[in-house]
C-alpha cells in the first residue's frame, strides 16, 4: 500500500511540472487541412509548451498557427502563442518558428526574438523565448538546422559561444538539429554541462517501415544544463501508428515530437 502511495505521489509531482514539447510540422501552412490541425491539436494539448519548426513564411503559416492556438482553446485551457519573423537566409529555405503554451502554467516574459548575432552563419538562426514557472525562468532556443547533406554541424557550432553570450539565461536548446547527439559537434556545449535529453533516439520517419522499424535517424533532441534543470520524464508521441500507411502519416509530418517534463533547479 505504501510503495502504491509513493508511486501515486511521485506521479502528482511530475505532472505538476512544466511539460516542454518540440515538432519539426513539415511545412505547416502549405499543405494542412482543418482535419490536419485538428489532429496536431490533439496531440500536443497535454503539454505546457510547444516549440514548433518548419512553418512557412507566407501568410497561411501564421495564420495555421492561429488555428491551432484556437483548437487548443477549445479543449479547455487557455493557450497563447508567438509566431517568429521569416529567418533570415537567402542561400537556403527561409521559414518561420512558434511558439504554444498554456498561460495558466507558465508566463512569456519579454517578447520572443530570432538570434541575429550569428544570422550570417546559421541559416535559420534560432528563435528565443524566456518563460517563467512559479519564481524560475528559462529561455527557449528553438533551431532547425540545415540538412544533414548540407552539414549542419557548421551551424550547431556556433551554439558554444550562446552560454557566454547570454550568462544571465537558463539556456535550453530544442528543435531539429539533422545531427545525432553522438556528433563531436555538440562536445563543447556537453563541457559547458548541456546534456542530450535523447540517446539514440529516433525521430524523423522512413519513407516505409523495415518490419517494424518505422523510424530512421535521431534528430530532433533537447539540450540543457544539468545544474540548472532536471528532466523527470521523456519520450515521443509515436503519431504515425494512428494510420495505415506512413505515406498519410507523413502528410502531417515526417518527424515525430518529442517531449519532457522537467524540475527548475
Amino acid at each position: 500500500m505504501k510503495s502504491i502511495l509513493l508511486f501515486l505521489s511521485l506521479t502528482l509531482s511530475i505532472q505538476a511540472q512544466p511539460a516542454l514539447l518540440s515538432w519539426n510540422l513539415s511545412n505547416l501552412g502549405s499543405t494542412k487541412s482543418d482535419t490536419t490541425i485538428q489532429f496536431i491539436a490533439n496531440q500536443i494539448k497535454a503539454y505546457d509548451i510547444v516549440a514548433l519548426q518548419e512553418i512557412v513564411v507566407n501568410p497561411s503559416g501564421a495564420q495555421a498557427v492561429a488555428q491551432l492556438a484556437e483548437e487548443l482553446n477549445r479543449t479547455g485551457n487557455k493557450w497563447d502563442y508567438a509566431v517568429s519573423e521569416p529567418t533570415s537566409s537567402s542561400a537556403y529555405k527561409t521559414e518561420r518558428y512558434a511558439y504554444l503554451w498554456q498561460t495558466a502554467k507558465v508566463q512569456l516574459i519579454g517578447q520572443p526574438r530570432l538570434e541575429k548575432k550569428y544570422a550570417l552563419e546559421i541559416d535559420r538562426e534560432p528563435f528565443y523565448a524566456t518563460f517563467q514557472y512559479r519564481d524560475k525562468q528559462f529561455t527557449i532556443v528553438n533551431f532547425h538546422a540545415i540538412t544533414k547533406k548540407r552539414q549542419p554541424e557548421t551551424e550547431i557550432k556556433y551554439f558554444k559561444f550562446l552560454p557566454e553570450e547570454y550568462p544571465d539565461l537558463n539556456l535550453f536548446f530544442v528543435g531539429d538539429f539533422n545531427c545525432p547527439e553522438t556528433h563531436s559537434v555538440f562536445n563543447p556545449l556537453k563541457k559547458m554541462g548541456y546534456v542530450p535529453a535523447f540517446e539514440n533516439q529516433k525521430t524523423t520517419l522512413r519513407s516505409n517501415c523495415i518490419e517494424q522499424d518505422c523510424l530512421a535517424s535521431p534528430f530532433d533532441n533537447m539540450y540543457y544544463r544539468t545544474d540548472k534543470i532536471k528532466v523527470l520524464q521523456q519520450g515521443i508521441i509515436p503519431f504515425y501508428e494512428r494510420f495505415e500507411t506512413l505515406n498519410d502519416a507523413r502528410k502531417i509530418s515526417d518527424h515525430v515530437p518529442i517531449w519532457v517534463s522537467f524540475e527548475l533547479l
